[in-house]
């Protein structure tokens, strides 16, 4: 009677053994971690952006062939500088872009997934609305080369006073790095070396673009 019960015992052990390694190999661990860095779903639909950029460039002799978006409320590590052409109705290219550190350290990834939002004078923060892309200029950081924002709405009034420019970085990377975030200035949405060539160049043939940052 005992050697048939440690029988049946050694046999429920064995076959519990092997489902809890089943649910543990390094194949099934491989896929859970992979669920958990799966970049969140975007859902905004921009559509109406658009439309409404595409009449304020008309009614202010804006530029009419491109405008550029810059969405605050997706997480820093992936893409979230829009470049959209009027004529072919879509996004032609989008790039990684830093945000206002805010109370973080400069150049940390605290607010990464929140960006902090303020058209305070030392803020260190982030002002959402419309902006006219104005001079370009000689900048201290990155390829050397920035363009005047000029704020045109009340929320992004002080953009002049506050020095927020367009620029690049050596810290921001190319491309997306999700879930970790992109190294966080003192407001002015900063792109990568690389990005700034293509978009120094699109400046360059395109006077008085349109960028408007928002946060939905």
């Amino acid at each position: 009677m005992k050697k048939m019960i440690f029988i049946i015992y050694t046999a429920l052990f064995w076959s519990c053994n092997k489902e809890l390694n089943k649910v543990n190999t390094p194949q099934n661990e491989s896929k859970r971690e992979i669920a958990v860095v799966e970049k969140p779903r975007i859902e905004t639909d921009y559509k109406n952006y658009y439309n409404e950029a595409q009449q304020y460039c008309k009614k202010n002799n804006l530029n009419q062939t491109k405008f550029i978006l810059i969405d605050l409320s997706i997480h820093s590590g992936l893409k979230r500088f829009f470049v959209y052409d009027f004529k072919k109705n879509a996004v032609v290219r989008s790039y990684m872009v830093s945000h206002g550190c805010g109370d973080n350290p400069w150049g940390s990834t605290a607010s990464k997934d929140d960006a902090p939002i303020s058209n305070e004078f030392d803020s260190h923060c982030s002002s959402l609305g419309k902006y006219v892309i104005e001079d370009r200029g000689v900048s201290q950081w990155g390829i050397k080369v920035n363009y005047i924002l000029q704020g045109k709405e009340k929320s992004n009034s002080n953009a002049a006073k506050r020095a927020i420019v367009l620029h690049s970085w050596d810290a921001i990377p190319d491309n997306e790095v999700f879930p970790e975030g992109t190294a966080e200035g003192w407001g002015c949405p900063a792109v990568s070396n690389e990005s700034m060539k293509e978009i120094d160049k699109l400046l360059k043939k395109n006077r008085k673009v349109l960028m408007w940052i928002i946060k939905t």
